[in-house]
């Protein structure tokens, strides 16, 4: 689902918005550099027992960047183009964005090359509780604490959670978050990044004298996040008239049933065909005519090629990195706001938060009262990055890096380096 052929280092792009700030915020050299590198980085090649009988190998990878605030925190990610760059660029991005939103975590990523929809039920099990052994000796509900990304899910956390319980002998809820709720999952927690999306989406366009009813919008990218999005983008009143998936992008200007798209979805497993609509390119739903355009699929979608062509208002990250720092550049220079994906997503590893702290003390709270909670942080950290911009005379992205990048080096330098 590529905007565009050129691809661009994740890690090398991360460190880049990291050079941007460290400049900003004049930064203790000691400190950037020791942002430059990831704490500790764990390989592992594993055998997969398949249902024919074969044993395949696979290479899977799980990253701490940096774990001054807190324990480790991030996803895991199934996918065949998975590597070792892509998961260090990731784990980056978790550090800043804990720090943004101020939960007492640092950042970290996993990953397998693999790609799950060829596997069975069973050989995604085997899969999942193998990795899961392979990396165990990081795992930790103080150390260590993976959560769904793509290509893996609720389903796949409990294999995680249950094999390291059986390493352990005794059931420990807390080592994973996004886990169904019968296991000690969070109510809200499907729902939270793509209703951190909208959150924000809300917050931004309110600093712009603009609102969400009435908007149009894009979204590239139907999996959890850009579902949810799409679906709570309708419900607080605005027309969303084009979505995409990995096999194509449809488009109604009156406005797509978003509910009718995913239970045709769902049972399709494409947006592609869905009745009411035309199919379009997936590359043309980057450059519509929309209020707001929110990128939910994969990193490198808005670069240097397409940005010049982007029409959109607002661009809301709900991926990780899906636009590259050189067509940053040219959005900027164009007028378009982007609001940057280490607040517009992180929605998600905030419910995560609350699912640890939930699972740590045994004491669940209501859907209402985690949406609550969710509001509030991302509205409170919304608005500190948006001071920051005014402060430092800057677009949001380099704010909000100003503020997580500063909250992580003020802790850094009151720790100190253990010798």
């Amino acid at each position: 689902m590529a905007g565009s052929n050129e691809t661009t280092n994740s890690f090398e792009m991360a460190r880049q918005q990291l050079a941007i700030v460290a400049d900003k915020l004049d930064l203790d050299p000691h400190v950037h550099q020791m942002l430059r590198y990831p704490k500790r980085e764990l390989t592992v090649n594993f055998p997969v027992e398949m249902d024919d009988g074969s044993v395949k190998m696979f290479t899977g990878y799980r990253v701490h960047h940096n774990l001054t605030r807190g324990p480790a925190k991030g996803g895991i990610r199934y996918h065949p183009d998975t590597n070792i760059d892509e998961v260090r660029a990731l784990a980056f991005w978790m550090t800043v964005k804990c720090a943004i939103v101020d939960i007492p975590f640092g950042g970290a990523k996993g990953g397998v090359i693999c790609d799950p929809a060829t596997l069975s039920r069973n050989e995604l099990q085997n899969l999942t509780r193998r990795y899961t052994t392979e990396i165990a000796p990081l795992l930790g509900p103080d150390e260590d604490i993976p959560a769904p990304d793509m290509g893996t899910n609720g389903q796949v956390m409990a294999w995680i959670m249950d094999t390291y319980s059986m390493l352990k002998g005794h059931t420990v809820p807390a080592v994973v978050t996004g886990k169904p709720i019968a296991i000690g999952g969070s109510e809200g927690r499907v729902e939270a990044t793509g209703r951190g999306v909208v959150t924000v989406a809300r917050e931004a366009l309110c600093s712009a004298d603009a609102q969400i009813p009435g908007s149009s919008v894009a979204v590239q990218g139907f999996g959890n996040v850009g579902s949810v999005a799409a679906q709570l983008f309708q419900r607080a009143g605005a027309r969303v008239v084009a979505v995409a998936d990995v096999k194509g992008a449809i488009f109604n200007k009156r406005g797509l049933n978003i509910e009718a798209v995913q239970k045709y979805a769902r049972e399709n497993k494409t947006v592609v065909g869905f009745p009411e609509s035309e199919p379009m390119p997936s590359d043309a739903l980057l450059t519509m005519p929309v209020d707001i355009l929110v990128p939910a699929a994969l990193q490198n979608q808005i670069t240097e090629k397409n940005a010049p062509e982007i029409k959109a208002r607002f661009v809301i990250e709900g991926a990780n990195g899906p636009t590259t720092p050189q067509a940053d550049i040219i959005l900027r220079e164009n007028g378009i706001t982007v609001v940057p994906d280490v607040i517009a997503n992180a929605g998600g590893v905030t419910v995560s938060y609350f699912e640890w702290v939930q699972g740590l003390q045994s004491f669940f709270w209501s859907e209402h009262e985690v949406n609550e909670k969710l509001e509030h942080i991302l509205v409170k950290a919304f608005t500190q990055v948006k001071h920051a911009a005014k402060q430092y005379q800057c677009d949001l992205r380099t704010a909000a890096y100003i503020v997580g990048v500063g909250r992580v080096a003020e802790a850094t330098l009151a720790r100190g380096i253990y010798p």
